[in-house]
């Protein structure tokens, strides 16, 4: 499979109003989709940033009747794009949740799914602490799926800093890499273009790696600049600081 195609990021800065996130995500798509774009990215945490812990489980929904994921469905469908749904809370039969990236054909159907592996526990200068295994159940898979032009490698935002994944998914054939991602300002100030750079480097892989963008709930700051990378490092497109779209094309 090879050929053309135009990528999009979608750029938003999610809350804990799920209905409300999905609306601008979806306006959004339609907006990547009338200016070309074939294959969108939507960030990780795209329905739901929660305020706290109890706010994360309680905006999760098994796979099957997820809104935002219906939501998401319907709209790769009405523009007949193919979409990743950056990642969305699901509930497994545990008390534990995934971390997932679903994976939408233009009719609508989810292709397949990536469940993320590493997850994101950090104790931060100001005396904060993280722990996202409190709530999700690590994933056990790398995703390695077709898309019309390419073969896509699947990931999530703190999977970056670990470079044997992606050269694992590059050896099982993947030509683009996805890092749909939530990074924090202060770790995507220090990190982020040098890695996504690097990870395109040296996989000899485009990288498309939408994101998450400005205050959240509790006061969390995300980095935005979504970027499409293309294997020598350039840097084709990058979104900013502001909800929007970024585009390029991937040859």
């Amino acid at each position: 499979m090879t050929g053309t195609f135009k990528a999009a990021c979608v750029q938003v800065n999610a809350q804990n109003d799920m209905r409300a996130n999905v609306r601008v995500a979806c306006d959004l798509i339609r907006d990547a989709a009338s200016a070309g774009a074939e294959f969108i990215s939507l960030p990780e945490n795209v329905a739901f940033m929660g305020l706290n812990s109890k706010e994360t489980r309680a905006a999760a929904h098994l796979q099957a009747d997820h809104p935002a994921l219906q939501a998401f469905r319907d709209v790769a469908r009405e523009t007949g794009v193919w979409l990743l749904a950056g990642s969305l809370g699901i509930r497994l039969d545990n008390d534990k949740l995934a971390n997932r990236s679903c994976f939408i054909g233009p009719d609508g159907q989810v292709r397949t799914h990536y469940d993320k592996i590493h997850m994101f526990d950090v104790d931060l200068p100001n005396g904060k602490s993280l722990r996202e295994s409190n709530n999700y159940r690590p994933g056990a898979e790398a995703v390695v799926t077709p898309l019309p032009w390419c073969q896509l490698g699947l990931s999530i935002c703190y999977d970056l800093r670990f470079p044997h994944l992606y050269r694992d998914l590059a050896k099982a054939g993947a030509d683009v890499l996805v890092i749909p991602s939530a990074f924090m300002q202060v770790t995507g100030e220090a990190h982020w273009h040098v890695l996504m750079r690097a990870r395109a480097i040296e996989t000899g892989c485009f990288v498309i790696a939408a994101a998450q963008c400005g205050e959240h709930v509790a006061g969390r700051l995300s980095y935005g600049h979504s970027v499409i990378i293309a294997p020598w490092g350039e840097v084709l497109s990058d979104g900013g600081t502001a909800e929007g779209v970024s585009l390029a094309e991937i040859d």
